[in-house]
């Protein structure tokens, strides 16, 4: 077993891809495929989940080919996803049957508003400690079957089923309908203390429950490849974010990471111990590798690398993501210009749906370099303001924070982070953090590592920055920015369903 590695699909947002890791939890060897975005209109996003596994069964034999090896060198498969984008899917064809609405999709505002109208609200955070939102999966789940022909009727009678996208792949590659308690904790549909669906949830969203996954741990063997890989057990499956947490050892209450991709994600281990918020902040589960779970806090930041991506593609002021640094270096600050992207509504800590994005204080002074600048600045204050609800709800100050994801290759994005915060921050060697925490998941379900410990032995820096910012710049900056984000405000003026 030495000798063999582990592997790791993660499903991600843009693109799926395929790691394989050592025992030393170093990368041995990757494959990626992009999927395409679908906006059928503003504020609708989704995927294709049928191409999503076509490039599944891509992947990962590119991968296995690239390092040299075959099915038989892997000890198991684990699977971290992109969360609450939701897909339903002919129990008997195993056709979806009808596009994945993904995470950043808004059409559920409707739904949403209509659940606080009618004053479910304290009842949904009360068992599952999710605020209602457009961010989470279960009313995406009710607007395909309410919108869906035949969804509703074929879910009744058990030909139908519901899935975030790991239940979907490990369903293709398995045959078994199971989630992991992570991604469940994200649907509004399960009792976030029993790890359980709840029946109360589930008459208030109108989901049959004979659609729904069965909800296991983390580290488990849920079942063996029929397919792609026959014979490997798929052993772990992880949402995205809390793979990162696995991947960035945060084992300890206190430990923070950040991942920074299409969005950042902030979450904070809290122990056994379930942490409410009244900042603004998801009480989520981190991760379940043995007989209790561990709770998370959770920021979510809906938009950081997808910025850089609309700089580029949609204003065409790079040619390259990574050749944002270089233009905003050319230029010593802002020039007064804030960016707030908030194209899809605020998330944690503000949680302003309504909202859109704003360019503010554009004088004829600005140029190219100031708007790179402040796209970056964007993300660093966004992290601000996630790490001061986090300082505020669990009292205990963040004292460092680990980074991993595509971001973290920006020095000047992460020195601007560690300014704001005025805390260290801190990037593992090699930053794929959500697969390497789908492996480690993997590998401690069939035994190739033994425990947390020695996953923590693997842990590594390789880079840090330390804050370098005046106090009174910071404080000034911060107040700024606060202004800007108050001009995005009320955009949306209604909430429809459409």
């Amino acid at each position: 077993m030495s000798d063999r590695v582990v592997a790791a699909i993660d499903q991600g947002t843009t693109s799926t891809r395929c790691l394989l890791f050592n025992r030393a939890g170093r990368m041995v060897a990757m494959a990626q495929r992009e999927h395409r975005q679908h906006y059928p209109r503003p504020g609708l996003v989704e995927h294709d989940a049928a191409e999503i596994w076509r490039n599944v069964t891509r992947v990962v034999p590119a991968a296995l080919k690239n390092a040299g090896l075959t099915p038989d060198d892997l000890v198991g498969l684990g699977i971290a996803n992109q969360r609450e984008t939701t897909v339903i899917w002919n129990r008997h064809t195993g056709v979806p049957l009808a596009r994945a609405i993904t995470w950043q999709d808004t059409r559920t505002d409707g739904i949403v508003a209509r659940l606080v109208e009618d004053g479910h609200a304290p009842l949904i955070t009360s068992i599952c400690g999710l605020p209602p939102a457009t961010y989470f999966a279960g009313p995406r789940l009710r607007w395909l079957l309410d919108h869906v022909p035949g969804a509703r009727e074929g879910a009744e009678a058990g030909d139908v089923l519901f899935g975030t996208m790991e239940s979907w792949l490990i369903w293709r590659l398995t045959g078994r309908h199971v989630t992991d308690v992570t991604n469940a904790s994200r649907t509004m549909l399960m009792d976030v203390r029993t790890l359980q669906w709840s029946d109360k949830l589930l008459d208030v969203l109108r989901v049959p429950r004979r659609m729904l996954p069965e909800i296991r741990p983390n580290a488990e063997v849920y079942g063996t490849c029929t397919t792609v890989l026959p014979g490997v057990p798929v052993a772990g499956a992880l949402g995205d974010q809390q793979a990162a947490l696995v991947g960035q050892v945060c084992f300890s209450p206190g430990e923070v990471k950040c991942t920074y991709g299409t969005g950042a994600f902030l979450l904070m281990n809290t122990g056994h111990r379930l942490a409410e918020s009244t900042h603004g902040l998801i009480p989520t589960v981190g991760y379940l590798l043995g007989d209790s779970p561990v709770y998370a806090l959770e920021g979510a930041i809906a938009v950081t690398g997808s910025l850089v991506q609309w700089f580029r593609d949609s204003l065409g002021m790079i040619g390259t993501a990574a050749q944002i640094e270089t233009l905003a270096s050319t230029v010593r600050d802002n020039g007064g210009c804030y960016i707030v992207p908030a194209f899809s509504g605020l998330y944690s800590p503000r949680w302003h749906p309504e909202a859109r994005g704003v360019m503010v204080g554009l004088t004829s002074f600005i140029n190219r370099g100031h708007l790179a600048r402040a796209v970056l600045e964007a993300t660093g204050w966004q992290t601000r303001e996630v790490v001061d609800a986090m300082n505020a709800d669990s009292g205990v100050p963040v004292t460092r924070l680990k980074v991993d994801g595509g971001m973290t290759a920006n020095h000047l994005l992460m020195q601007f982070v560690a300014d704001v915060l005025d805390v260290p921050v801190e990037r593992p060697l090699g930053s794929e953090a959500v697969s390497l925490g789908a492996a480690y998941a993997a590998g401690l379900a069939v035994g190739y590592w033994s425990d947390l410990e020695v996953l923590r032995a693997n842990w590594h820096r390789a880079a840090a920055w330390e804050p370098a910012m005046d106090d009174d710049l910071r404080r000034r900056e911060h107040e700024n920015w606060g202004r800007a984000v108050n001009r995005s405000y009320g955009w949306v003026q209604s909430p429809g369903e459409e």
